[in-house]
């Protein structure tokens, strides 16, 4: 690796972002053919069933009219060594006649891995960086790959005392900057997750303003603890580019939900007996419908819930320079989830949004 090499890989680090909120159940990847300081050619995994960015980024070049043979693969990924939608990348990169491939992590999805050790064998020069950079592009594809659910990020936002609201009620703490750094969380997830709570209190829209570009549809989710939310609700209301909302409801009181149904999609979990929503079985029930990451946006019931069952994988914390506290003010955490939290959390972003802090942790180890 030289300094060449990371200011490429930076690249189809660039690149893959593009694809974001698209790829699933695939990773984002990006890639960049070059011989010497010349770029013969760019691209990056735009949709699922569409071609991979290796292959893409060969097809510009040959676009271009560039001959390839001899050249460098700068990939974001390590190319995929499996047939699938699509054919194995690693065989492509091959048939190209390429001389080199830089990669910025390995595989983690061990269907597909193997193809830096298929290229060796053919007499490439393979390099894999680890890069933490890279590695974090594909974070939640790696966490919910072969796992019965999807990869959850919980977002909140309080004062910095702790508490997201000084009474009970809709409550605006964060500022501008705060606000287009979720939007982005929001394209960045196959699905926006909310509790009851917050569509009664809030009666929030969930949708993503201005609209950005996106293959897929957008996913909006309501947990439902026991009792429904009314018909009326501004997230039932049908967008362009999104899917029906998802209710998620417990199915032993599925006679309590049925009127929703003309207006979402209801989402029975449980059997029978079931009176009260089990998240763990919702979640992996939301998996099994193709959503592959999840944003919660809702409020410390909901997120104590999340935490409580061990099923956050990342944690973004907005705090407002506020100070809230008072006999009515709403805590951000109660006291369970906060221990929980506290003995997991593993800090790896602080960044200042306007004059809102940003501070962002892993939890290992999320079922």
């Amino acid at each position: 690796m030289n300094a060449v090499d990371r200011v490429y890989l930076r690249r189809t680090y660039e690149l893959a972002e593009r694809g974001r909120g698209n790829t699933a159940p695939n990773p984002c990847v990006g890639a960049v053919v070059v011989r010497g300081t010349t770029t013969l050619g760019e691209g990056y995994h735009r949709k699922r069933g569409e071609p991979h960015a290796e292959v893409e980024a060969l097809r510009a070049a040959a676009t271009a009219g560039a001959d390839v043979r001899g050249a460098t693969m700068y990939v974001s990924l390590e190319p995929c060594d499996h047939a699938g939608s699509t054919p194995a990348c690693s065989r492509a990169l091959l048939e190209a006649g390429l001389a080199r491939v830089v990669a910025g992590a390995n595989d983690p999805n061990p269907a597909a891995a193997g193809g830096a050790a298929r290229l060796r064998e053919a007499g490439l020069e393979v390099e894999i960086a680890d890069d933490p950079a890279a590695r974090a592009i594909v974070e939640e594809f790696t966490t919910a790959i072969g796992r019965a659910r999807p990869f959850v990020t919980l977002k909140m936002a309080a004062s910095l005392d702790g508490f997201v609201a000084p009474q009970h009620g809709s409550t605006w703490l964060t500022g501008e900057a705060a606000r287009d750094f979720v939007r982005d969380l929001r394209v960045a997830h196959d699905a926006i997750l909310v509790g009851s709570g917050t569509v009664r209190i809030d009666d929030p829209q969930l949708t993503v303003r201005p609209p950005r570009a996106r293959l897929r549809p957008y996913v909006r989710i309501v947990a439902c603890e026991e009792a429904p939310v009314a018909n009326e609700s501004r997230v039932f209301v049908p967008v362009e580019g999104y899917a029906a909302t998802i209710v998620l409801a417990p199915a032993g009181v599925r006679e309590r939900f049925t009127a929703l149904e003309s207006v979402a999609d209801v989402l029975y979990i449980g059997g029978s007996e079931s009176v009260a929503l089990d998240l763990t079985a919702a979640v992996e029930a939301l998996k099994a419908r193709g959503v592959f990451s999840i944003l919660c946006e809702g409020g410390p019931t909901l997120a104590a819930e999340l935490l409580s069952r061990d099923l956050v994988d990342r944690l973004h914390w907005l705090i407002a320079p506020l100070l809230l506290a008072n006999e009515r003010a709403v805590p951000a955490l109660i006291h369970a989830a906060a221990a929980s939290v506290a003995r997991a959390l593993r800090f790896d972003r602080v960044e200042r949004l306007g004059d809102d802090l940003l501070i962002s942790a892993c939890l290992p180890g999320g079922t």
